[in-house]
């Protein structure tokens, strides 16, 4: 075996410890933002405990086939929590490690760029998934939702949805110099972002031509998927088809456009 092929496999077996030790490291980092834990997790469980203290939202509406609005809010903070963390909280320090030159002084090393940016994702993404597991347990135990019928559905629709999210931000963290770019950025794409998602209107209850406009963008086809889900419905293929569509088109803009330094 020459030299060369021994450091490369001494590289490759030990390439996981160099990853690992980021994941760590920014696991202890991320702990420490309360500001973005609040956002992620707390918030969206907040405003569904608010709603649903609306005696009104727990009232059938016949105008929505007989189910109560709060049943629709379950599905909507899940995806504001995905919002919160792909929007809100990840470009920041994303653009933020670029602009102190911390990715630069990473390649440099045996720690990749790469390493930090799938630790970020993996924890936002983590993040945004035990908000959902929280605004589901809080909607049954509190409110009486029902879980998700058809789980297995379900199940894939949010994952679609995270990644989604996940793959928006990239972009935003892509397009963006500086922190105040993406926090500018960020919050431009937010506000349409939420009414997509039916945080002041649930998609259900808009009238059908906005509606059908609005499930061609991800988390309008999200909240469909998953409502539909829920109801125990297997989600539409259309609807996981538009959340695809958008992960690999808003994936491949963002490895487009992104520079490490």
């Amino acid at each position: 075996m020459t030299a060369t092929t021994m450091n490369a496999t001494t590289t490759n077996a030990t390439a996981p410890r160099p990853t690992l030790a980021v994941l760590k490291a920014e696991t202890r980092l991320f702990l420490r933002e309360p500001g973005a834990l609040f956002w992620i997790m707390a918030f969206p469980t907040l405003l569904l405990v608010i709603l649903g203290s609306i005696p009104s939202f727990r009232e059938p509406q016949d105008s929505l086939g007989g189910i109560r609005t709060v049943d629709l809010y379950v599905p909507v903070t899940v995806l504001l929590a995905l919002i919160m963390a792909g929007l809100q909280a990840m470009p920041p320090v994303i653009t933020g490690y670029r602009e102190r030159g911390i990715l630069r002084r990473m390649s440099t090393t045996p720690v990749r760029p790469a390493a930090l940016l799938g630790a970020q994702t993996t924890l936002h993404g983590a993040a945004a998934l035990i908000s959902a597991v929280l605004s589901l347990t809080v909607g049954r135990l509190v409110f009486d939702v029902a879980l998700p019928r058809q789980l297995a559905g379900y199940v894939l629709a949010l994952l679609l949805a995270v990644l989604a999210a996940l793959a928006l931000g990239s972009l935003v963290s892509a397009l963006s110099r500086t922190t105040k770019i993406s926090n500018a950025i960020g919050s431009a794409v937010f506000f349409p972002m939420m009414f997509t998602a039916g945080v002041w209107l649930p998609v259900q209850a808009m009238p059908d031509a906005l509606a059908q406009v609005v499930e061609l963008t991800p988390f309008g086809a999200a909240a469909q998927a998953l409502g539909q889900a829920a109801a125990g419905d297997w989600p539409g293929w259309a609807h996981l088809g538009v959340l695809a569509v958008w992960t690999v088109g808003l994936s491949g803009a963002a490895n487009r456009w992104f520079r490490w330094e």
